[in-house]
């Protein structure tokens, strides 16, 4: 019988032991999960503005989020920016295009929030609307062929799209696109934010240097401003649609940095 009861209490200590050794297998250092790409489309657009780069970002094992932006004002959209990123749960790579710079540099201090990256884009400081940041630069050409309706919303004739908006696309896409636009409410251009999220966060700037609905200049001003990584593509307004390979690299090196 004393045999049996020290073999038993081997036993036993052995199961504690391995009861012991089992948890720590288990705390093991989880893969680091891959950041998501949440993209925020511009005036004048939708969320289908980034179709030509979403399957390489997949491609390169990033998830994407399209925002679809109400553009009914700069509360509204960075609301629906913000219902984006509280759905993730890994790190992002906010990604604004044209006025959706304004978006992501009001809601870009979110906590999942890891950089930034500006398309083509806007970078206001605190209370600076898109008014104040284009008032010392020339009128760019495009917006003479804007339409605004009875209610104050604005949208762009097929000319202004096609001469202005896009004039590096054919012809198919500019009808998409003018058939597709999201109106904006003119109001929303004279609203400022009261954050600046490019101050504490890592940022990437596109400048397109044929752009003619924001002056390449103020384009240029704005990224030296926020001490961004700047990429010059000969593109117009779209890049994302006109050369995207740049816009999809300097997205995927924001991720890098966020999976290092």
């Amino acid at each position: 019988m004393k045999s049996m009861f020290k073999l038993s209490a081997l036993f036993v200590a052995m199961g504690i032991t391995a009861l012991g050794v089992a948890p720590v297998a288990q705390a093991a250092t989880a893969p680091a999960e891959k950041a998501t790409a949440v993209l925020v489309h511009g005036a004048f657009a939708d969320g289908s503005s980034w179709d030509e780069i979403i399957p390489s970002l997949h491609a390169h094992d990033l998830k994407v989020v399209s925002v679809q932006n109400p553009l009914s004002s700069l509360a509204d959209d960075v609301a629906a920016t913000r219902r984006a990123l509280d759905a993730q749960t890994g790190p992002v790579v906010l990604v604004g295009h044209s006025w959706g710079g304004m978006v992501i540099t009001e809601v870009g201090n979110h906590s999942r929030v890891q950089s930034l990256v500006y398309v083509a884009s806007f970078a206001p400081s605190v209370g600076q609307s898109i008014n104040d940041l284009a008032k010392d630069y020339a009128k760019p050409s495009g917006l003479d062929h804007v339409v605004v309706d009875k209610e104050g919303f604005v949208t762009m004739s097929f000319e202004g799209i096609s001469q202005h908006f896009a004039q590096d696309l054919p012809v198919a896409k500019h009808r998409l696109m003018t058939a597709t636009q999201g109106a904006i409410r003119g109001a929303a251009f004279d609203e400022k934010v009261s954050v600046a999220a490019w101050a504490t966060k890592p940022s990437w700037f596109i400048v397109s240097d044929q752009d003619r609905m924001i002056q390449p200049a103020l384009q240029l001003d704005n990224a030296k401003k926020i001490s961004a990584t700047t990429i010059r593509v000969r593109a117009g307004h779209v890049p994302q649609l006109s050369t995207p390979k740049e816009v999809i690299k300097a997205i995927l090196d924001a991720a890098k940095l966020n999976n290092e």
